[in-house]
């Protein structure tokens, strides 16, 4: 399984009249650490959507348990429990300064190529730097 966090700030525009996290902003934090949890491990969106393959969301799913607020440091913990095929899903957990579990949510994207809109498999260079993750886990299980 591979597992990164990621912290940040929660700013005064991203919450509503209460000072919590308004609810829409939690799909950009999940935005925000997917991109910071793959470019940990060498991997680069930009690059590739310049290769010619996107990664739309088919699903996005949240729990919300307690409400973040505003000046918080929040760490999302992001984890990806098997790895890609054609659809990867992005698990993510997100506590608060005290470590107090605050949300937990989901998101399935999936490859496509971006000149026919057409699902393919993921970059062979993303799944050979997963890889290691999932060996590990294995081996452990054994």
């Amino acid at each position: 399984m591979f597992t990164k966090d990621h912290q940040l700030r929660v700013r005064y525009a991203e919450t509503d009249q209460m000072g919590y996290v308004y609810y829409g902003n939690y799909a950009t934090y999940y935005e925000v650490a997917r991109v910071e949890a793959l470019r940990s491990i060498g991997f680069s969106y930009k690059e590739m959507e310049e290769n010619g393959i996107m990664m739309p969301v088919l699903e996005n799913q949240s729990r919300f348990i307690l409400p973040g607020k505003y000046d918080e440091e929040l760490t999302i913990r992001t984890s990806i429990r098997e790895i890609p095929g054609v659809r990867i899903r992005f698990h993510y957990e997100i506590f608060n300064e005290q470590q107090v579990l605050i949300h937990t949510g989901e998101t399935l994207l999936t490859f496509l190529k971006t000149d026919t809109h057409r699902p393919c498999r993921p970059p062979e260079k993303l799944v050979e730097m997963m890889r290691p993750y999932f060996e590990t886990s294995v081996k452990n299980n054994s």
